[in-house]
């Protein structure tokens, strides 16, 4: 998921280079200013569940040479990537095709009560069925040596033909981890919990490489739902920037709003994971993916230029460790919140989420 274009609403670009430098390269703690950056920050994911930032180690053209690949990987036939499929460990890794993934709001009464009172310029398509949507899954980082959890930390797998795979994902993936992780201390800092409250949470966590691949050849509609909306169940999200428009995300306030990214910047959403651990104070940000009128001229525009017609998002899911402590931290702790936020291991949440949204095949731990 990721858009075309020059904004994200109004939200404003959050530069990670002096605190990078201070703080992550040079071990230094913030400043004032810095601090006061980390507030603003933090405020922003309250206000909005998003954020945008700008990363020095993360460069387009890492992102270009990333979206080529997956690109060639798409447009290959069925039968192609069918090996690539890993049912059995809740396609949490390998690819998932389009047609299995549910919105978790298409069975939702709640979710759908919710779109059925939106004010009509900021109503959501209503999911129907599974997405049209492939998807790739691919491990970021280490995984724990131990872990009850060992579904959602399975082995990587690697298309054949692609003797480049290994490194492009590590690459890119690596990169927007790290970024992640950037905007974890800074938004603990923001939010009065200790720098690492998060970022220790993290280690070892089942990070994914999640990028989508929706064809824009066979499905041409405006109005198409490639990824009904939804939250993400995990900690933070973050996207590069895609080649086609049609991502549109909810403000805190209701507000719907199509996701046109800055060149070189990066777009973070809010996670269930991030709201549990915060008692509520950030929500996990809503959010689809259809084809619009733009996704549409786009697409009209590459197939003029011979471009791919595929649109492929640049995707990554961080996540809590499987056997961390999920639980309201610090300040955010108190009755109402540990009755709502009830504590439990990262791994049960997923692994509950998963089976809501029919990637966790019945039966399966």
């Amino acid at each position: 998921m990721g858009g075309g274009g020059s904004e994200v609403g109004n939200l404003p670009v959050f530069d990670l280079g002096a605190f990078l430098d201070k703080c992550i390269t040079n071990g230094g703690e913030p400043d004032e200013e810095l601090k006061k950056q980390c507030v603003e920050l933090a405020q922003c994911l309250k206000d909005t569940s998003a954020l945008v930032v700008r990363d020095p180690r993360c460069p387009s053209h890492d992102n270009a040479t990333f979206l080529n690949m997956l690109e060639k990987y798409y447009a290959q036939p069925l039968e192609v990537k069918k090996p690539d499929e890993r049912p059995h460990f809740h396609y949490q890794v390998g690819v998932t095709p389009e047609g299995v993934e549910v919105p978790r709001c298409s069975m939702d009464p709640a979710c759908l009560k919710e779109i059925e009172e939106q004010a009509e310029e900021n109503k959501a398509t209503v999911p129907k069925g599974a997405d049209p949507k492939w998807r790739f899954m691919h491990r970021v980082g280490p995984r724990p040596t131990e872990t009850k959890f060992k579904e959602l930390n399975a082995e990587p797998v690697y298309p054949k033909d692609f003797p480049e795979w290994e490194d492009t994902m590590t690459m890119w993936g690596k990169k927007m981890l790290q970024a992640l992780e950037v905007v974890a201390e800074m938004a603990a800092i923001g939010l009065g919990l200790d720098r690492k409250a998060f970022v220790d949470k993290m280690k070892n966590a089942p990070h994914l490489l999640a990028p989508t691949g929706s064809d824009l050849a066979k499905y041409t509609d405006v109005g198409t739902v490639f990824a009904g909306y939804h939250y993400d169940l995990n900690f933070l999200t973050i996207h590069g920037k895609s080649r086609y428009p049609g991502l549109f995300i909810w403000l805190r306030d209701g507000t719907k709003t199509p996701v046109k990214m800055p060149e070189g910047c990066l777009l973070l959403q809010a996670g269930k994971q991030l709201e549990w651990l915060t008692g509520g104070e950030i929500m996990a940000g809503m959010h689809e993916v259809i084809i619009s009128d733009k996704t549409k001229e786009a697409a009209a525009k590459a197939k003029e230029d011979g471009r791919s017609l595929w649109r492929v998002s640049s995707t990554v899911f961080g996540h809590i460790a499987s056997d961390a402590t999920l639980e309201p931290l610090g300040r955010f702790s108190n009755e109402e919140t540990c009755k709502k936020y009830r504590k439990c291991c990262a791994g049960e949440q997923v692994q509950e989420e998963l089976d809501t949204i029919k990637l966790k095949p019945n039966g399966l731990a």
